[in-house]
């Protein structure tokens, strides 16, 4: 049934559009509205509008996706009503297809990147999968009337059927943390509305379900299944924008291993090791988009610090070395700010731009959960900056390499030898200054919620100083292409570049210094 109505939506986004502009985002504005008529004609949307379109319906899509029915409630002949209800619009649509000449277009699948980031919890191996359905059995956080459906998707799982497993999860576990959140939160009265991601309850009262399942947990919930910047399954699949067929095991495997620690933890039956496994599993730090930026960064300096010793070779350079001394002055201001043990020493910008001190940093804990706005904003500009940087380091690593070879065997013809000359006076700076962004940017993430204590003008200065420095990286990567070999101009960019940061520097606009 949920995939039924998946399918539906996807449709009827894809049909309006033959037709309107502005998609409606609700699907009882989408049932209702005449584009859908004209196309399926308006006795048809009154039957879908009272199955699955409108709270004074049957409501089924609603009614079945956040879990309020058990399997004995829900009636076969709904379920075929709408296999052969669908089965109906297709043969509407392809009419109208005909008779217009239209194409539907249908919108690309959303296709899942780095799954390899999110594997928090270890692979889910056959034996903890038959303790999970010991688990479902006796854990309180299941409803009794609920439990063929968690059967069913750990067979699913069991079956490699991951679309169909966690299409039958994720209402069972919105409903046993809806009864959860009402019970920590003493509001019986808001099962059918309960808000368990809230900070704050309608009252005003702190929401106590965070402090039940600790911020780990919540973390995960938010992450995986709310951020923007997450995956979103449980909205990406409910919106038909997930090819059910092609669905992620790694995925799969989160959220199944994810709901066994729920299991566990509300299960009062004497199964120590297993709560051991679990407990270590549930405390591990999970997706989030401030994690993900510091995975980006530590993925950034392990590229750029490879090439950070290539200036020792070069003979001198005005310029370069004027964009030494400045890099120099600004680490020096910087030093007041990092950790102790990153400094003292001749050579200031080798000793304290180190891949340690980014390391150090990353490791530093930043709770993530509830993060307004203007944290997730800023980070998203980080996560960009970092890439940029990383994106140049493999570039400039992977020319330096194949010219170098080129060079001692002699088959560089005379405009390629002056580029290769050029671009390793460049790398004389252009290493520290990508280094000096990545402490900075790091820097300012272990500070991150300090944003929002900037006014609006301040903090539209402080993320118009963040964009520059992203178009400085993205301005890089473009000229240190092999095809544009705009070695020259790096020199200049990098020059204003540094100008800004000494300058935000001055206006006290950091968040590092807000900190002090």
């Amino acid at each position: 049934e949920g995939s039924n109505s998946c399918f539906k939506r996807l449709c009827c986004w894809g049909v309006y559009l033959l037709i309107g502009k502005d998609c409606p985002f609700l699907l009882r504005d989408l049932l209702a509205s005449e584009q859908l008529a004209v196309v399926f004609g308006q006795a048809v949307m009154n039957v879908l509008r009272v199955f699955i379109g409108s709270p004074y319906g049957l409501n089924l899509r609603n009614v079945l996706w956040h879990g309020f029915a058990s399997p004995q409630e829900i009636p076969a002949k709904y379920c075929a009503m709408l296999l052969f209800l669908t089965a109906g619009l297709g043969q509407l649509l392809q009419t109208y297809l005909m008779q217009t000449k239209c194409i539907l277009v249908h919108r690309p699948y959303v296709t899942f990147m780095s799954l390899d980031e999110l594997g928090i919890f270890p692979d889910l191996n056959h034996e903890t999968l038959s303790i999970a359905e010991e688990l479902v059995k006796l854990s309180s956080f299941v409803l009794k009337t609920m439990l063929p459906f968690w059967m069913a998707s750990l067979t699913a799982f069991k079956q490699s059927r991951y679309a169909d497993c966690v299409i039958l999860l994720l209402p069972q576990l919105e409903v046993g943390l809806r009864l959860l959140f009402t019970t920590t939160n003493k509001c019986p009265n808001r099962l059918l509305t309960a808000e368990m991601l809230a900070k704050r309850l309608d009252n005003e009262e702190v929401n106590q379900l965070p402090a039940v399942l600790q911020e780990p947990a919540m973390e995960f919930l938010w992450d995986f299944l709310n951020h923007q910047e997450g995956p979103r399954i449980r909205d990406r699949l409910s919106h038909g924008e997930i090819n059910l067929e092609a669905f992620p095991r790694e995925v799969a495997n989160q959220i199944v291993a994810f709901a066994i620690t729920l299991l566990c933890r509300f299960s009062d039956e004497d199964m120590f090791a297993f709560k051991v496994v679990i407990n270590i599993m549930v405390s591990e730090d999970f997706f989030s988009v401030v994690l993900d930026a510091k995975s980006d960064f530590r993925e950034s300096c392990d590229r750029i610090f490879v090439y950070k010793f290539y200036h020792l070779k070069l003979e001198g350079n005005a310029e370069a070395s004027t964009l030494i001394l400045m890099i120099s002055e600004i680490v020096s201001r910087l030093q007041q700010y990092m950790p102790q043990n990153f400094c003292s020493s001749d050579d200031r910008i080798d000793s304290v731009l180190t891949e340690r001190l980014l390391i150090e940093l990353c490791d530093t804990h930043i709770c993530t959960l509830y993060s307004p706005r203007p944290v997730l904003e800023t980070v998203v500009v980080f996560r960009k900056i970092s890439t940029q940087c990383h994106q140049v380091s493999e570039k400039v690593i992977a020319s330096t390499e194949l010219r170098y070879k080129q060079w001692m065997n002699k088959t560089l013809r005379s405009r390629q030898r002056h580029n290769y000359l050029r671009m390793l006076n460049s790398i004389k700076f252009l290493s520290p200054v990508l280094r000096l962004i990545l402490v900075l940017i790091s820097l300012e993430l272990v500070n991150i919620h300090l944003v929002s204590k900037k006014n609006p003008l301040e903090y539209q200065q402080y993320l118009k100083f963040l964009k520059s420095i992203l178009q400085y990286t993205e301005n890089l990567v473009t000229y240190t292409s092999p095809e544009k070999n705009k070695w020259d101009e790096t020199m200049e960019l990098a020059n204003k570049t540094l100008i800004r940061i000494r300058k935000i520097s001055d206006r006290k606009l950091m968040l590092m210094q807000l900190a002090t």
